[in-house]
């Protein structure tokens, strides 16, 4: 075969393995009530994951410095408590939540 054709046949398969990837969601498999105070006040980001799509639990997926925790969603009331004293804010921060996968 021609080394043109090679090195195409080669990046189409590249191309195809990174964008099914990207379409596979990472479900939390597992929800804890026992997230540490100490570690929601350092939340930079949280979404609600629902079990109507591709995951199979209700999860409320913290993010923390890189690394992500699956939270049970009765723990949004807590953090919403411990993000409105850490920042001063009265409604809380609409910052910290996006919305979450399937």
């Amino acid at each position: 075969m021609d080394l043109r054709v090679m090195a195409m046949l080669l990046f189409l398969c590249a191309l195809v393995i990174t964008t099914t990837e990207g379409g596979i969601p990472k479900c939390c498999v597992k929800a804890s009530m026992d997230i540490p105070t100490y570690l929601l006040r350092k939340v930079e980001r949280a979404e609600m994951q629902r079990n109507n799509g591709a995951c199979e639990i209700n999860a409320l997926v913290l993010h923390v410095q890189g690394k992500t925790f699956c939270a049970h969603p009765k723990v949004k009331r807590k953090l919403k408590r411990v993000q409105r004293r850490k920042g001063g804010n009265r409604r809380g921060s609409s910052a910290l939540w996006s919305e979450g996968t399937s």
